[in-house]
C-alpha cells in the first residue's frame, strides 16, 4: 500500500514539473471562465434572450469541447510512452507492485490532476445557486450543477483511461496523444458537427448514446441524470483500464 501511494504522489507531483501542465489549465480555466460570464449575461437578462439552463450554455459551446477534447491525451500521454522511452518501465515492473497497482496509481494521479483543473469553476457556484448578495432574478436549480459535474467526472474518467491505454502501448508521447485525439474524437465529434439526422430514427439513436457532448445538451446540462450514459462512461473507462493492465502484463513475457 505504501508503495502504491508514493507512486501515485510522484506521478502527480509530476505533472507540476511539466509547462504543459500549467498550459493545460490556463486555456481551460479561460475557456471556462469566459462561458460562465456569458452564461450569466443571459441568466440575468429579461425577455427571449434569457436561459434556462446556464449550466447546459456552458457545456454545450463548441469552444468548450474543443478545449475538452484536448486535456486527456495531453495529461495521459506520458503516463506510460516516457516510461518505455526512457526505459524506466522494465525499472518500474520489478517495483513490489501488481500490474494492476501500477496502473490505478497512475490513474488515480492523472484524475487528481483532472479534478483539480476543476477546482477552481466551483467559484463560480455562489452565483450560479442565488445567494441573497447577488440578485434575486438570477438562481438556477442545484440539480442542474450535480448533474453537470457527475457527467464532467465520468466522461473524463472515461477519456482519461481511453489516452493511458494508448499511452502503454507505444513509445512516443506524441504518437500517444494523436492517437488518443482521434480515439476521443469518436465521441465527441458529433456533438460539434451536429449532422442533420431524424431524431426519431436508428441512426440518431446510435449517435446520440455515443455522442457525449449530446449528452450533456439534452440531458446533464438540464438536471437529467441517464443511467445509461453513467453505463457507458464507467464501461469504457474499466475496459480500458484493463486492457491497459493486460498490455502491462503482456509485456513481461516479451
Amino acid at each position: 500500500m505504501r508503495a502504491t501511494l508514493s507512486l501515485i504522489h510522484r506521478e502527480f507531483s509530476a505533472y507540476f514539473y511539466s509547462p504543459i501542465a500549467y498550459v493545460v489549465i490556463a486555456v481551460f480555466l479561460l475557456v471556462t471562465g469566459y462561458l460562465f460570464s456569458l452564461s450569466l449575461l443571459q441568466l440575468t437578462a429579461l425577455g427571449p434572450k434569457g436561459i434556462s439552463y446556464p449550466m447546459q450554455l456552458i457545456v454545450n459551446d463548441v469552444a468548450f469541447w474543443l478545449v475538452f477534447l484536448f486535456i486527456p491525451p495531453l495529461l495521459t500521454m506520458r503516463s506510460f510512452a516516457e516510461e518505455r522511452s526512457t526505459g524506466t518501465l522494465e525499472m518500474l515492473l520489478t517495483a513490489p507492485l501488481r500490474d494492476w497497482q501500477v496502473v490505478m496509481a497512475k490513474f488515480l494521479a492523472c484524475y487528481a490532476f483532472y479534478v483539480l483543473m476543476w477546482l477552481p469553476t466551483l467559484l463560480y457556484l455562489p452565483v450560479l445557486l442565488d445567494w441573497e448578495w447577488w440578485t434575486t432574478r438570477c438562481g438556477i436549480d442545484p440539480w442542474t450543477v450535480v448533474a453537470t459535474y457527475l457527467g464532467l467526472a465520468l466522461a473524463g474518467a472515461m477519456f482519461l483511461s481511453l489516452g493511458m491505454f494508448v499511452s502503454s502501448l507505444v513509445r512516443s508521447q506524441i504518437i500517444a496523444a494523436l492517437v488518443a485525439l482521434f480515439l476521443s474524437l469518436i465521441f465527441i465529434v458529433a456533438g460539434i458537427w451536429r449532422p442533420d439526422l431524424d431524431a426519431s430514427g436508428l441512426a440518431y439513436r446510435i449517435l446520440f448514446y455515443f455522442t457525449v457532448p449530446l449528452h450533456f445538451e439534452r440531458n446533464f446540462g438540464r438536471g437529467v441524470v441517464d443511467t445509461r450514459q453513467l453505463v457507458l462512461y464507467i464501461s469504457v473507462a474499466v475496459l480500458c483500464l484493463f486492457l491497459t493492465i493486460r498490455s502491462l502484463e503482456s509485456r513481461r513475457w516479451r
